[in-house]
């Protein structure tokens, strides 16, 4: 079969690899190895084949190399003008993304790559393609994803500010032997959190649910200066819970003269017989209570995260007491990995 570009001399062949060694940019040297194929006498449709692209890319490429030699091989659309995607685009398109459409004047709540368009016509006066808009958003690195439900705090933000700069100078000035947890609970359901996952092409896995759900609850601590979760276990969310683990923290800090308490404004909190138990105690555990709606200030909170993405979340565990069971030795997995991390630390960067 008759190769479709001209014979040329060796110099010519030999000219264009130097020049396909020395290029960088992945597209034209895709058109220099396929126009050395076609000059070594590879057919075209082999030619496509080997380097992974269109039969009708060769002829073009083929085409081009008749018509404008070298030249040809390089992209023609840098002459077509200034890029529509430039910093200020990005710049404006980012800032766009992270509010709603409504900001924008639109009745829908959620972005499509449509709106966007129609939306930065009125911000830039550029108009761009459905599937440049596409390339746009991965320029200006913004995701596809879940937005995540919060709560205002219904306080002033000086009055906010306050309390959490006094929950700050109680850690950062707390005296030799005292102690420091962030408190809170968290709900172990039998029938599993669905959550995200990798999957095939074509495929969408199945997450089997026990159908009638069935509840625990955890009441944990995490100390402010090892790591370590001290939890319980209850079938209730009360005010009983709540004592337990303050008794397991006296068990676990016997020599501690006092223990903080940091936590949110639930009521299992700070009611009477949680009032009464305190003064029991004799002063040996102050509860120091954080803002309302403050989940991100309660470091726990991350381990409950944790928890969820390494056990509960698209779990398939056939009842309560085996979920309970990873649950367990999740937790206690992780102490040993933090007591381990701490033991090997020296003295020195212990405090530092």
């Amino acid at each position: 079969m008759p190769s479709i570009l001209p014979r040329v001399r060796l110099s010519v062949k030999e000219k264009l690899c130097q020049h396909l060694r020395r290029c960088r940019l992945a597209g034209v040297r895709i058109r220099y190895l396929i126009v050395l194929n076609l000059l070594n006498g590879r057919p075209a449709y082999q030619t496509a084949e080997v380097l992974g692209v269109h039969n009708t890319t060769v002829y073009r490429v083929a085409r081009r190399f008749r018509e404008h030699g070298e030249w040809g091989l390089w992209d023609a659309r840098e002459d077509n003008g200034q890029t529509k995607l430039d910093d200020h685009y990005l710049a404006v398109l980012h800032r766009v993304v992270r509010g709603t459409p409504q900001q924008y004047g639109w009745r829908r709540p959620t972005w499509t790559r449509e709106l966007l368009v129609e939306t930065l016509v009125r911000q830039t006066g550029v108009r761009v393609h459905v599937t440049t808009m596409s390339r746009a958003l991965a320029l200006a690195q913004a995701r596809r994803g879940r937005p995540r439900p919060t709560v205002g705090c219904p306080w002033a933000k000086a009055a906010k500010t306050r309390r959490l700069n006094a929950i700050r100078a109680v850690l950062a000035a707390l005296p030799r032997g005292h102690v420091a947890v962030y408190e809170d609970e968290v709900d172990i359901h039998l029938n599993p959190k669905i959550g995200l996952d990798w999957m095939g092409r074509g495929q969408q896995k199945e997450v089997r649910t026990p159908g009638q759900n069935v509840k625990r609850y955890l009441a944990g601590a995490l100390d402010v200066r090892t790591g370590q979760v001290h939890w319980v276990e209850g079938l209730r969310k009360t005010s009983a819970l709540f004592l337990d683990l303050l008794n397991r923290l006296l068990q676990v800090y016997a020599q501690a003269p006092v223990i903080h308490v940091i936590l949110d404004n639930y009521r299992i909190h700070d009611s009477k017989i949680v009032q009464a138990a305190l003064r029991w105690w004799g002063g040996r555990i102050r509860l120091h209570f954080l803002p309302p709606y403050c989940p991100n200030d309660n470091r726990i909170e991350r381990v409950w995260q944790d928890l969820h993405a390494n056990v509960t979340r698209n779990h398939t565990c056939p009842t309560m007491t085996a979920l309970m069971r990873e649950v367990r030795y999740y937790l206690r997995k992780r102490n040993r990995k933090i007591a381990k991390r701490s033991s090997k630390t020296s003295p020195a960067e212990a405090a530092a």
